[in-house]
Formats: structure tokens, C-alpha cells, sequence
């Protein structure tokens, strides 16, 4: 049975001339699990806000949106606060209630329940969402990711029939978000609560999706089985098919060059999963009598032309802590970055990496130990919002060019060529705060770099980007180092730093225990490898992309 139906929906927001949606129709079955994903822009948050009654845009509507035979409009308001739960991707837009148990219990006083039914309903989501050791904290004190958390048990003590996230991870470090994303499926698969949600961390949801949904220009182009999806978006050279995850693009593009498919029980079946992607690579490489093939150090002589540049960043046996009855962050921690060079940090949270970068810019002092860095420095700070100050984006990228040598025009032209190169002149007039948490990233990215600093200071610069908005990244940074800039990013997208790091290095336990070349770092890793990697590492061991993996078998 149908428990949303979406007929012909178009929609235009006021003063746009180009419609948000355009024809949108689809329904969504009881308990099934929708992943809605696309560029930035396309229309996926548009969409999710029309499936619920108080969360529907201002602007011009046609079309029906129909919850259990009903239009969603005339639903009764508790019934569309009850039975449709809504999570934003700003943690903080969403709480009301200075303690975590008042959070919890708000919507249920707000729906009238008495007390012994709200106590309850409380004890039971605390314990689920394993909130009791932070359940009478204050919610100011809460990380993002708790934050996150318990929005989404309160939503869940009011025991929707249907849950509704957008983007809810994006503003998660990654730990964080692997462990919001498997709740959510959690929650879906054992209460069997209809679940739709857009994200950009397909690696992870993809797997889990019953169904993916692909939104292009406000438009649906596919939507079905995620073994399917590949296919469709490889066959269409669609620049969606990059943001899938490694397994199904590996697959995809082996086969469209003459690999072996995977057949099961007579019916072709892409692989989701590292352990399918696994299986599939078996049955292919046994009839290849099971080949080792390396492909070689590329990268030798790059990293011994690189070892001969100027020295930018040196850190010699620093050590520091918060307070004195702390212990230490960084602990004798000695490594040193060439000039023009993109150096990757990695490591679990807590290891030192942030403060790190804090060192490097004069935020915080080390107590012991050197830090030289030979060039003027900026800064991206892992949260973007603390570098904004101004109303609207434009006035926020003219702020940074306020001491710049340079007349009016000037000025107004490189603000403008900023807003271009983030791909967000569309948001020119928007406050800051109102963006997204990828716009928010860029528009902060692009800030610093209009300072146009000797040495770039990146703390998670791809958190909450699309995958489209990545390989952009990737090349403004490529063309950085082209002009002599140094790059410190202190990271946990492995992929992206396999893919364009010149060098990684693993942060553990306030220091840095390991550097090398993408191929020399992540070869042999279990867990601080890509997704490739751990696929294909059997017969290619240093393959560490998925370009290269596929290459392999083609």
C-alpha cells in the first residue's frame, strides 16, 4: 500500500523563474527505505519539505501530495506533527528546550499527553538511542553528532509512521554520521517506519536503500532498485554516477568495458557491498588462474622531485595540552610539509589533528617544542560559521578583500569570480546562515582563499560536499599547488585523499606515526584504506582507487 503518493508536483519559488520541480510523481510503499540524492540544487530539500504539511516552502504550487489517501494539505495538523517526523540538517535549528529529557518530552506535552505516558515514552527512547549517561546534561554542552541524535529520538517518541531526513549528516564528522545513518536503518528495519532521506554519503545508504531516487534540474531521471542505478547513470555518463559508491562503480565501468557481469540465479545483480563486490572479483579473476597484478609506483619520482623543494611547515617535538591537570593533545609530534604540496592528515577524533592546525596558526601555544612555517597562512575552520560576519554571501566574500590594494571594481570582480568558482552566484543575496552545510563550506573556502595565502590550512574542507562539488575541490586545489601554494588538510574522506593527496600522514595518539604516497600509505591498511582497496587488494594490492581497480579488470 501506498503511504505517499506524489502526483504532477511543480514548484516555483517566489522571484525564480526556473521551477524548482517540474512533474514530479512517484510513490513510496510502507516501510520501504528511499534514498533521494542529486547535486546541490536539484531540488532534493525542495521535495522532502512538500511531504510534510508545516514543513511546505512559500511559493507556487501545482500538483497533489497525498498521505493515506488524504491530501496532505487537509491533514489534521496532530496528525501530520505525529504520524510525519521531519529532520533538518542543522542540529540546532531544530531544538526548543535547554535539558536533554525536556527535548525529549516537548512534542509529546505538546501533543497532550498526560505524564505517565510521556515518562515512558521518554525512558524508552533514552534507552533505545542510548542516551542515559548525557540525559540530563544541558543541550548547549551536546556535540553535533548528540545534537543530531536526539532530535531524532524525539522525533521517534511521538512514533511517526513515517520519517523524513534531509541531509542529517551533514554537518557529522564522519564517525558520527556511520553511526546516525545505522540507527536511522535501524529504526527502519526492526519498527518498519517508511524512511526517505537525502544524503551525499551514498557509500554508506546505498546498501541499505530500498529503492534510490535520482533528482536532476528538478526532475526525476531514475528512480528503482539501487542494482539498477548504476547501470542507468553509467550507460547515461551521468555526473551522478561519481557519486556512487566504489563497489558499484567499479563494477559499472568493468562492465561496460567487457568485463564479466554478475549473474545470480539467472538475473544480473550489481554488487553494493565490499563482501558482493568481493564474490563478483572471485568468480573473475578464477578464470585468470587467480593473477597478482601490481601497478606500480607511480609516484616515486614525484616524491623524490618533491623532496627537494623548500621546507614550508616544520613541528619539531611539540608538545601541548588544553590545561594543566589534562593530558597531553600533541605529544613530541615532529613532521615537515614541502612547498606546492598537498598533505593529508588522518586519524580517529581526538588524535590532534585540528589542534594541530591550531598550532601551526597561532591559536593555541604549544608549551613545548618548535613550529616554524616560512608564508602568510589562512585558515578553514571545521565549522564554517565561525569565520561569517556579514548578511548576506556576496557581502561576506567582499569582507575578506577589505584591506586588499585593489578599487571598488576590482574588488567586485573577484568577489563575483569567487562566487562562480564555489558554484553559489545563485546564493548571492542569501544569509550565510541560511545555506546549506556544503554551500556554508564553500562559501567559507572560498573567503580564505580570496586572502590568497602561501600556505592553506584545511580542517574537513569536503564535509557535507556533494560529490559533484568535490572534483571541483579537487581541481581549485590542483591548480593552487600549480601556483606554489601548500596545502595541509586534516581529513576523514578517504577516498578524496587517496584520489589527490600528494602525501598522507596518520595521526595517532597526539603524534604522527606514518607518511607516504597514497599507494605507499594505504596498501596493507584493514580499516584506513579506501573502499577499492579493501575490495581488490587480493589481486591488485595496490590498487587504491577505483579508476585503477577497474582498469585492472578491463
Amino acid at each position: 500500500m501506498a503511504v505517499i503518493e506524489v502526483k504532477n508536483l511543480n514548484f516555483i519559488y517566489p522571484t525564480q523563474s526556473r521551477p524548482a520541480l517540474h512533474d514530479v510523481s512517484f510513490t513510496v510503499d510502507n516501510s520501504e527505505f528511499i534514498v533521494v540524492c542529486g547535486k546541490s540544487g536539484c531540488g532534493k530539500s525542495t521535495l522532502l519539505r512538500h511531504l510534510k504539511k508545516n514543513m511546505m516552502p512559500y511559493g507556487v504550487m501545482q500538483g497533489e501530495v497525498i498521505y493515506e489517501g488524504e491530501d496532505l494539505k487537509e491533514l489534521d495538523d496532530r496528525r501530520s506533527a505525529s504520524e510525519i517526523g521531519f529532520v533538518q540538517q542543522n542540529p540546532d535549528n531544530q531544538l526548543v528546550t535547554d535539558k536533554v529529557w525536556h527535548e525529549l518530552a516537548f512534542g509529546l506535552e505538546s501533543l497532550g499527553l498526560d505524564n505517565q505516558a510521556i515518562k515512558r515514552r521518554v525512558a524508552e527512547m533514552a534507552s533505545f538511542f542510548d542516551i542515559q549517561t548525557w540525559f540530563r546534561q544541558d543541550v548547549a554542552s551536546l556535540s553535533g553528532g548528540q545534537k543530531q541524535l536526539l532530535n531524532l529520538a524525539s522525533i521517534m517518541a511521538m512514533q511517526p509512521k513515517v520519517l523524513i531526513l534531509d541531509e542529517p549528516t551533514s554537518q557529522l564528522d564522519p564517525i558520527a554520521a556511520s553511526e546516525f545513518l545505522r540507527t536511522v536503518y535501524k529504526i527502519n528495519r526492526e519498527l518498519g517506519i517508511t524512511v526517505i532521506i537525502s544524503e551525499h554519503r551514498l557509500e554508506e545508504l546505498i546498501p541499505m536503500a530500498d529503492r534510490i531516487m535520482v533528482l536532476d534540474h528538478g526532475e526525476i531521471i531514475a528512480f528503482d532498485d539501487p542494482q539498477k542505478i548504476g547501470s542507468f547513470l553509467a550507460e547515461k555518463d551521468h555526473p551522478m554516477f561519481h557519486g556512487l559508491p566504489s563497489v558499484m562503480k567499479i563494477y559499472a565501468a568493468a562492465v561496460k568495458n567487457g568485463a564479466e557481469a554478475n549473474i545470480i540465479d539467472g538475473e544480473e545483480r550489481a554488487p553494493l557491498t565490499i563482501r558482493d563486490g568481493r564474490l563478483w572479483l572471485e568468480r573473475i579473476m578464477k578464470g585468470r588462474d587467480g593473477e597478482v597484478r601490481r601497478i606500480g609506483d607511480r609516484y616515486k619520482a614525484e616524491n623524490e622531485e618533491a623532496d627537494m623543494r623548500e621546507t614550508v611547515i616544520r613541528m619539531k617535538e611539540v608538545f601541548f595540552r588544553y590545561a594543566k591537570t589534562s593530558g597531553d593533545v600533541l605529544r613530541d609530534l615532529s613532521f615537515e610539509m614541502k612547498k606546492g604540496e598537498l598533505l593529508a592528515i588522518l586519524g580517529g577524533n581526538g588524535a590532534g589533528k585540528s589542534t594541530t592546525l591550531k598550532a601551526i596558526s597561532g591559536l593555541v601555544k604549544p608549551q613545548r617544542g618548535k613550529v616554524e612555517v616560512k608564508g602568510r597562512y589562512s585558515m578553514l575552520p571545521q565549522n564554517p560559521q565561525a569565520l561569517f560576519t556579514e548578511i548576506t554571501c556576496e557581502e561576506e566574500l567582499l569582507e575578506a578583500l577589505y584591506y586588499a590594494k585593489m578599487d571598488d571594481k576590482e574588488k567586485v570582480d573577484e568577489v563575483n569570480r569567487m562566487l562562480d568558482l564555489m558554484e553559489i552566484a545563485h546564493l548571492r543575496k542569501s544569509h550565510p546562515y541560511d545555506l546549506s552545510g556544503g554551500e556554508q563550506q564553500r562559501l567559507a573556502l572560498g573567503k580564505i582563499l580570496l586572502l590568497k595565502p602561501d600556505i592553506l590550512l584545511l580542517d574537513e574542507p569536503t564535509k557535507g560536499l556533494d560529490p559533484f562539488f568535490k572534483l571541483t575541490l579537487a581541481e581549485i586545489l590542483d591548480k593552487l599547488k600549480r601556483d606554489g601554494v601548500s596545502i595541509l588538510m586534516v581529513s576523514h574522506d578517504i577516498e578524496f585523499c587517496a584520489e589527490f593527496a600528494d602525501r598522507c600522514a596518520m595521526f595517532f595518539d597526539g603524534g604522527v606515526i606514518s607518511t607516504g604516497t597514497p599507494h605507499e600509505f594505504f596498501e596493507g591498511n584493514s580499516f584506513y584504506t579506501t573502499s577499492s582497496n579493501r575490495m581488490a587488494r587480493q589481486w591488485f594490492p595496490d590498487a587504491i582507487t577505483w579508476e585503477e581497480v577497474a582498469g585492472c579488470l578491463t
